[in-house]
């Protein structure tokens, strides 16, 4: 299915006329990024986490987030155990702040490809910001046209190399990304849907509302549902390392 063109429609668009341009794939990328929080002035929402792989179900986990531009902070209200643990991502870095710990700790590289730190880089709101988009040409894809892009990391503080994304040329919303090593290896396969929507610039916009994210590794499937999402200004105090603890 790849590597099946959806030529018709994408002649229609691209090659209506002499003076047709090809699109931007960067601007394609920013486009889509506005439905998961990205160039918003702040947003909110709550997100419900359940995760299994071949031998368990994992205790499912409750989280209020707030994020503005390349800061985020991931506040987890259930289960009652884990209530008060604080994840804060500030352009490429990140920390996890807990109940009884003195200061935030680092969360190296390496750990930020495993557990809810990886999934919490796939939710990110700002692809834009960390890589550059190429347009690889269009493919049908769950009944829609699609923008295939392929976005490289700018630098080596992001956590995957490269990531193949899918965008609806005709709601201009992401609906499926494969994320890569830097040798092409596949890791991991995020699916998006939006049935959320929000205000925002006079316009009512899709957002998302599930993400169900499959580690090629192994048979771990996360799913995130979003909820409860609301567009606001947010104070840059709320992204202070020191507030953290």
């Amino acid at each position: 299915m790849r590597r099946v063109f959806g030529a018709l429609l994408f002649g229609l668009c691209c090659l209506g006329g002499p003076a047709a341009a090809v699109p931007d794939a960067n601007r394609i990328l920013q486009d889509a990024d506005r439905a998961r929080g990205g160039s918003l002035p702040g947003i909110v929402w709550e997100i419900r986490v359940t995760s299994h792989d071949a031998d368990r179900v994992a205790e499912p986990q409750r989280m209020r987030v707030m994020a503005m531009g390349d800061a985020s902070v991931a506040e987890t209200l259930e289960p009652a155990r884990l209530k008060g643990y604080r994840v804060l991502q500030v352009g490429r870095d990140m920390w996890l702040a807990r109940p009884g710990l003195s200061r935030p700790v680092p969360i190296s590289p390496h750990q930020r490809l495993i557990g809810q730190a990886a999934n919490g880089d796939i939710a990110a709101t700002n692809y834009a910001g960390d890589y550059d988009a190429r347009l690889a040409g269009t493919e049908p894809l769950a009944g829609e046209a699609c923008y295939v892009l392929d976005l490289h990391a700018k630098n080596k503080r992001v956590t995957y190399d490269r990531i193949r994304y899918w965008v609806s040329v005709r709601r201009m919303v992401g609906i499926k990304a494969e994320f890569e090593s830097v040798s092409g290896k596949l890791l991991k396969t995020a699916r998006f849907e939006y049935g959320n929507t929000i205000e925002a610039g006079g316009k009512s916009l899709p957002f998302v509302s599930r993400m169900v994210i499959e580690d090629a590794l192994s048979d771990a499937e996360t799913t995130m549902e979003f909820s409860g999402v609301q567009v606001r200004q947010i104070d840059a105090s709320a992204f202070d390392l020191g507030q953290a603890q």
